[in-house]
This record gives structure tokens, sequence and C-alpha cells, in this order.
């Protein structure tokens, strides 16, 4: 068996034919039908089963299993995801000892990354020197993003101005380490939009768990920032959400989960998990009028551009 570099599934490769392989040809004629075997798609947006026939292949840019709601089932939740075609899943941060889990996650399952920052909410709670830290995570071969970072005025527990602080400086070290972000943004549009206007154009990054009008998604848009998805698109009377999934570019839109929040429809109200991303992005194609294999590839090549995984 060999993993296919574009996804977590395997495809089988026939043994080569026994020929003698002494003799240059016999040689190049060994590596042309080796590679012949191999999973090599032309179209990064599509994803291979084991029978190599192209799967339906779904991304869960922003999960918390290190969160103890998985604690006991952890194992069965991954197997659950794999099963509903979950290939990626991306583990964030939220502040230093949840970005180090997230990064021993990712060290433990080939197709789980990390994401690594101080959220808002905790940065009242962070130690002098955390930038510092936040920095030396970012190394990490798997840390592909800065996050989840931003504005939260809604649990206000830091101070806003402490709040902008730790946004711009988490902002500026994403661009010096040439990674995206993933923005966190409640009850904070327009100082969101004021900063990312100011400091983050054309920095590649990702609005997390958008639930904002479509005014304040032009304005991300516009930035650069793609619009990531999660359970709230599904709830039949958001309409506003609705709208802006179904007017966002194509080429601008992920799907998530926030497990173990925010779980879609019918699930409202019970613990999410990345499995479920599937009813994100069968929502997101209804409202588009789009085949799920569509939505799903599409949403599948942004995901690989924005984090290059």
């Amino acid at each position: 068996m060999v993993a296919c570099s574009r996804c977590c599934y395997e495809a089988t490769v026939r043994p080569v034919p026994l020929v003698n392989h002494s003799t240059p040809i016999a040689q190049i004629w060994a590596l042309l039908y080796i590679s012949s075997q191999l999973c090599t798609i032309a179209d990064p947006r599509v994803c291979y089963n084991a029978d190599m026939q192209p799967e339906v292949c779904l991304i869960d840019t922003h999960a918390h299993l290190h969160h103890a709601a998985f604690d006991d089932d952890r194992v069965a939740v991954l197997e659950r995801a794999a099963a509903a075609g979950v290939a990626r899943i991306i583990e964030i941060g939220y502040d230093l000892s949840s970005s180090r889990a997230a990064l021993a996650l990712a060290e433990q399952h080939t197709h789980i990354y990390a994401v690594v920052g101080i959220q808002p909410n905790y940065a009242h709670e962070a130690p002098p020197d955390w930038l510092a830290q936040v920095r030396t995570l970012a190394a990490h071969p798997k840390a592909i993003a800065i996050g989840e970072i931003g504005l939260d005025y809604y649990w206000d527990h830091a101070p806003h101005a402490q709040q902008e602080d730790f946004f711009r400086a988490q902002l500026t070290l994403a661009r010096e380490l040439d990674l995206p972000v993933v923005i966190h943004s409640r009850d904070a549009e327009a100082d969101t939009v004021r900063i990312l206007q100011d400091a983050a154009q054309d920095q590649p990054g990702i609005m997390h768990s958008f639930s904002g009008g479509w005014d304040y998604a032009a304005a991300c848009l516009a930035v650069g920032f793609m619009l990531s998805f999660s359970g709230p698109v599904t709830f039949r009377k958001a309409h506003a959400l609705h709208e802006v999934a179904h007017r966002t570019p194509l080429d601008r839109i992920l799907t998530e989960t926030d497990s173990p929040y925010l779980s879609p429809h019918p699930m409202r109200g019970k613990r999410n998990e990345p499995a479920r991303v599937r009813l994100v992005a069968e929502r997101i194609a209804e409202l588009r009028e789009l085949p799920l294999e569509a939505l799903a590839q599409a949403v599948w090549a942004n995901a690989m551009q924005i984090l290059r995984i």
C-alpha cells in the first residue's frame, strides 16, 4: 500500500512484474511502470480511495480535539471522521497550553495539523514572554498557522486595548514567519475589520466560524481572507448567514466544526465532532445549488492553497 500525498487514503500498488532490471532500458521501464501505479493526481482537488476512485474528500479546518470532552472516545471520534470522508483536521490552540496539546496531537496523526497562538479571551493570562513562546511553537514542522487570534467583546475577559495588542503582535509574527492566520472575532466586527485593513492587507487568513452578515463578509473578503463556515450555517433561521454562504466566491470558502462546539442541525446542542463537517458542507452545497462533490473539491483546493499542507 502507498499513501496518497494529497489525502489520507491509501492506494493499492500492484507488484512490478518480474523482469531483468539489469539493463538501462529495463530499469527505465520498471520506473515508468511503478509511476503509473502510484497515486499521481493531476488535480489536487480530488482525493482517491483504495480502489483509486474519486472520493468526497472533506476537511475540518478548525477543531479542538484535545478538549477534555473527547478524553473518553477520542480514537472513536477520529474513526468516525475518517468514515465520513474527513481527510484532514486542523487542530487549533487558543493559549500556550492548548497550542502545545494541538502539536502533540498532530505529532500522533499524519492527517492532523496544528495552529498555535493566543486567543483574546486568554490574553490576560499570558506570561510576559508569551510571544517568544508562540514563535517557538510555530517553528514546529506541523504548525501551519498562527491562531486563533483576534478580538472577543462578548466574553470580554481581557481589556480591549490588550486584546488589540495581542492581535497585532501575532499578525506581525505570522507575517514574519510567512504563515497564515486564523481569526476569532465575536461582537467586534468594526474593530476586527479596522485592524485587518491596517495590519493584514493581502496576508493569508481565515475568518473562523464566520457568522456575520454580507457587509462584514465583503470587508473580510476585500482584505483577502477566506471565510470558514461551521454549524450555524445549517441552522434554519440563519438567513443572513445563508446569504453569505451563497454569495461568497467559491474559491474563498472553507468548512469547519469548531468541535466540541457549534454542532450543526440536527445535532444542535450536542457535543460536536469532525465527522459533522459533512453536514456543514452539504448545507453550503445546497445553498449554492451545487453537488456535494463540487463543493468539497473547491473547499479542499482552498484549504491546500492557504494552509500549504
